[in-house]
Formats: C-alpha cells, sequence, structure tokens
C-alpha cells in the first residue's frame, strides 16, 4: 500500500471518501506486506486505509468511521480480539462491521471472533476471489441496512426493523449460508399475556413495555448482520447468521432472561413487568430447504413454548 493514498486520509478521509463515493474499508495489520496485498485485492471497488497496531485502529475507527474493518488477530501489543471488545464497547464504533483475518486455524478463533461481535472472518494466506466476496458481502449488508432507514421500513414505536424488513433481510441471509455452507438461527419471541397488560395498565403503558423490551432485542443483536425485528403487535423475532443452536440458545436464555428482570415503572410510580416464550430453529440451509419452513419452524416452536407454561425456549 502506497504512503499517498494512507496520507490522504489522514489529512482529510471524509472528504475524500465523500469525492469517491466508495465504501471505506479500514485495513488493520502490522505486517505491511498483508496491507499492500488487501490494498491491491480491495482498491478497485473501496476506498482502503489502514492502521498497522491495534492502537491505532481504535483511533482510526472512531476518527474516519469506516464502512468495514478487516482486522488481523495476532498482532504485537493489543492484539485483535482486544481491538475488537473495544470496538464493540464503544457507541462510535460497534455498529461498524469486523472481518477478522488470520492465519489461526480451529473453530475456537471463529467462535472466539463471532462472540465478540464479528460478522466473518477471513484466514491467511489471502485468496483475492474470497476476499472480495466476503467484502462485498457485508457491503451489501451494510447497503441493505441504510437503505432500510432512507425508505422507512423501521417499527415506528420500538425503533427497530419491521416486518418488512426482516423478510429482504433473511433472503439475503439465507443465500449467502446456502453459499457459503453456514448456520442460520432464528428467535421468535411473543410477551405472556400482553392482553392482560394492556387491559390493566392501559395501551400508552403498553406501548411503553414494547419498547423496553425492543431495546433487549437490539442489544442481542451484537453484528450488523444479526436482525432484531418486530413482526406484528407483541411479536418480535432475531435473526443470527452463523450462529449454531447452541450458540442461539445462549442468546435466547440472555433475552428471556433480560425481560424478565426489567422493571418497567407507569405514570403512577407502580412497578410492573413482564415475561415472554420463545422459539429457536436453527439450520444450514441447502437449495432443497424453504424459508417459510424455516420460520414456520420457529414459530411451532415458539406455541410449545406457550403451551409448556410460558416464559421458557422452546426449540429444535
Amino acid at each position: 500500500m502506497g504512503n499517498e493514498l494512507r496520507d490522504e486520509f489522514r489529512d482529510n478521509p471524509t472528504d475524500e471518501r465523500e469525492n469517491e463515493s466508495k465504501y471505506g474499508v479500514l485495513v488493520v495489520d502490522d505486517e505491511r506486506s498483508n496491507l499492500a496485498v488487501l490494498d491491491r485485492i480491495l482498491s478497485s471497488e473501496y476506498t482502503v486505509f489502514a492502521a498497522k497496531s491495534g492502537e491505532e485502529a481504535l483511533e482510526r475507527a472512531e476518527r474516519d468511521r469506516p464502512d468495514l474493518i478487516l482486522l488481523d488477530i495476532i498482532m504485537p501489543g493489543m492484539d485483535g480480539f482486544d481491538v475488537l471488545a473495544k470496538l464493540k464497547e464503544s457507541l462510535e464504533t460497534k455498529n461498524i462491521p469486523v472481518i477478522i483475518i488470520t492465519e489461526l486455524s480451529g473453530e475456537e478463533v471463529e467462535e472466539r471472533g463471532f462472540f465478540l461481535g464479528a460478522v466473518d472472518y477471513i484466514t491467511k494466506p489471502f485468496k483475492n476471489a474470497i476476499v472480495q466476496a466476503r467484502v462485498r458481502t457485508h457491503i451489501q449488508i451494510l447497503h441493505q441496512f441504510r437503505t432500510i432507514e432512507r425508505l422507512g421500513l423501521m417499527d415506528p414505536l420500538t425503533d427497530i426493523p419491521n416486518r418488512r424488513s426482516f423478510d429482504n433481510h433473511i433472503g439475503l441471509e439465507w443465500r449467502r449460508c446456502i453459499r457459503e455452507r453456514r448456520p442460520i438461527s432464528f428467535l421468535m419471541m411473543d410477551l405472556d399475556a400482553f392482553k392482560t397488560y394492556n387491559d390493566t395498565y392501559g395501551h400508552p403503558q403498553g406501548d411503553a413495555l414494547l419498547k423496553a423490551v425492543a431495546k433487549i432485542f437490539a442489544s442481542a443483536a451484537r453484528r450488523s448482520s444479526d436482525l432484531p425485528a418486530r413482526l406484528g403487535g407483541e411479536e418480535f423475532g432475531l435473526l443470527l447468521p452463523n450462529t449454531d443452536l447452541e450458540g442461539a440458545l445462549v442468546t435466547a436464555e440472555k433475552i428471556r432472561s433480560d425481560v424478565e428482570n426489567k422493571k418497567i415503572p407507569t405514570v403512577d410510580g407502580i412497578v410492573t413487568s413482564v415475561t415472554l416464550s420463545m422459539g429457536v430453529t436453527s439450520i444450514v440451509p441447502t437449495k432443497s430447504d424453504a424459508v417459510s419452513v424455516f420460520v414456520a419452524k420457529a414459530d411451532e416452536n415458539l406455541y410449545k413454548a406457550k403451551r409448556a407454561g410460558k416464559n421458557r425456549i422452546a426449540s429444535d
């Protein structure tokens, strides 16, 4: 990667990106040769700029606000996992999708990256087609989210995506998981006895409850490809690409517990609470599988949880 490109961004990154009308990709690696290779692979489609340490990566991410980050795991000083954790802790950078790049092998590396909020991973040595495909996929997802915001595909009450947004997004992620032979999981959630809550405390308080629990669902979406959505009424969903059943159940239990322990005061000072029931399903889809059957399975599991006594999770 040439000094000229990096100097341009150091002087005025925002203006440069707007002029080129390209998405910006921050590449983080302590090896100049790796930076040069990734610049060569990506610079025809994206504006590429670099950081050579974890500390510099955090500084540039907050200052330049890249659209996507490619983050090396093995670096002297602050390693990539530490950088990823700090990126996700910051309000300014938590929503920037991060792809980890590593020469390490083993599922534990991939799992730790996904747990910390990475959306994908790329292994070394780099293969041009793989790098381009992975980056293009997550730029497409990012573009879709921004389109959702522009077209008003957000639920106006809870400020999370609505059913139409969910239907659009699940199709994209479903096809990607088929291509890459990866798991996808779906959590379908319904508040228990919501009609009784509304009748007892009134519809304005019911709206306050929906807003409060929607924030819990949104906070559970740790990666940019995760999608919380209000599917209708008191029914919500959370789509988790690159997540198997075990990981989905961990997320589901945290949501269930957080909702159960959430205290929502009324205007009269009464402290209220609510529980939810949840159906969880997971699959590594193939071309012979259907999205509609996948969603219907989660719905079936939801009603199993309801029939079993509510405030619980049912899964495949």
